[in-house]
């Protein structure tokens, strides 16, 4: 095959893409829940963007992300909200949910803003927790 006729097709095929591309629009926002069981966060609420942790490794969901569906590590959710601005929300563990009519739901075990979040006594709960699993004689605990 010709240099010229490979170029022609190639040309062919770039302009139909690029009006494809081009003619395609993104939602700009999804509908978002956040819920634990302590409190719900947001119920379908519109937002542009959250970036969640996962065992699979930290990705952050956009409008008509593709169906998705993983477990939530203990870490902080970032909500990108409409106004331009950010949330954080500490999550013990969970589940994330995209769905494929671009909602998604967060379910976690407990959740708090990160700014409720006293660091002191979080050290304190860390250093009490590693105490405990460093004293363990086995998987099952002393009753």
């Amino acid at each position: 095959m010709s240099f010229a006729l490979r170029s022609a097709r190639f040309f062919v095929y770039s302009r139909s893409t690029m009006r494809f591309v081009q003619s395609r629009s993104y939602a700009d926002e999804m509908a978002f829940t956040l819920a634990a069981a302590n409190k719900v966060f947001y119920a379908d609420a519109n937002i542009r963007q959250v970036d969640v942790p996962s065992f699979s490794g930290a990705f952050g969901i956009l409008p008509n992300h593709v169906p998705t569906l993983a477990i939530l590590m203990p870490g902080v959710v970032a909500v990108h909200e409409n106004g331009g601005g950010v949330k954080h929300i500490f999550v013990s563990s969970g589940t994330i949910t995209v769905n494929a009519d671009a909602s998604v739901q967060l379910l976690a075990e407990e959740a708090h803003p990160v700014e409720d979040l006293d660091p002191s006594a979080c050290r304190e709960l860390l250093s009490n927790a590693q105490n405990q699993l460093s004293s363990a004689s086995g998987d099952v605990p002393n009753q």
